[in-house]
């Protein structure tokens, strides 16, 4: 049954490529006026939890060391709000969404260790 996971597991380059889309992805949206944005999204931090956890998951299976990948999702989240400040109609610059971006990161990294430890992936 693990096979099938190994060998998905394994493909660094599709994690890759889904990595930097995932990036792109979480820009736009982040970088997007205020007016533009659908008025029914979800809560807004866990959109941050989600988005970063993601990125930093996707960064993890690319082959990134999970530390690394960790350190490189928090970082973009803090890159993407000091960004955001200009943006009109976006509240760049926030702490909170800062902390929801990393606490996804490391979720995603904690998660993807534990589950390369039960099953024995490198």
């Amino acid at each position: 049954m693990t096979e099938w996971l190994q060998r998905w597991h394994d493909r660094q380059r599709f994690w890759a490529v889904m990595a930097v889309i995932a990036a792109l992805v979480v820009a736009l949206g982040s970088l997007t006026p205020g007016s533009e944005m659908p008025s029914n999204l979800p809560w807004d931090k866990a959109n941050h939890f989600v988005g970063y956890g993601g990125l930093a998951g996707l960064i993890g299976l690319a082959g990134v060391r999970l530390p690394l990948a960790f350190v490189v999702a928090a970082l973009f989240g803090i890159v993407i709000e000091v960004l955001q400040i200009p943006v009109p109609g976006r509240s760049g610059g926030d702490w909170a969404d800062i902390l929801a971006n990393s606490l996804g990161a490391a979720t995603a990294v904690c998660g993807l260790h534990g589950l390369r430890r039960t099953l024995s992936f490198s």
